[in-house]
């Protein structure tokens, strides 16, 4: 009885100091907060080539645009650099090992006020075994772009996040 006592006082003191602590979340309202509104309302700008198309998709997901689009308050304008490089070269003089790169340079633009919210990069690398059947690394190739392609989403839809909520203040 006496150990119930004491962890639900310690339990009691433990949330009083996390109270204090600053601790913001960033999706408080939930799908009707600041944040996830203001997510919504991000449009995302065409973003050439296949790993452009993988990273706006992967975006819009996160950023809960509905079916109706709805009106855009911020744009998020991103230019992609996509590197696979081979490394790892093997007794025969063959690559035994690549490295594909994805980096995004990001702005998130006020459409009100063509402010530049944001300016940032973010990226991600994956490593890649070459092996005897060309497809099966090509295959490995685009399975690691499609993961850095949600990787590098999910880093701006964070940082995004973090924007607006601050802004919301």
């Amino acid at each position: 009885m006496r150990t119930r006592a004491a962890l639900a006082l310690t339990l009691g003191v433990l949330s009083l100091s996390l109270s204090g602590c600053g601790l913001k979340p960033v999706y408080a309202g939930g799908s009707s907060g600041a944040v996830a509104r203001g997510l919504a309302a991000v449009e995302v700008a065409a973003i050439p080539g296949n790993e452009g198309w993988l990273v706006k998709n992967a975006l819009e997901d996160r950023l809960g645009r509905g079916e109706d689009g709805g009106a855009s308050r911020y744009r998020l304008d991103i230019v992609l650099d996509d590197q696979l490089e081979g490394f790892g070269l093997l007794t025969d003089d063959t690559i035994g090992r690549e490295r594909r790169t994805l980096r995004a340079r990001y702005q998130l633009v006020d459409l009100s006020s063509d402010i530049i919210l944001i300016d940032a990069t973010a990226g991600s690398d994956a490593g890649i075994d070459v092996v005897g059947s060309e497809y099966a690394t090509i295959a490995a190739e685009q399975t690691a772009l499609e993961n850095l392609a949600e990787e590098v989403a999910d880093q701006i839809v964070l940082r995004v996040s973090r924007t607006l909520r601050d802004a919301d203040q």
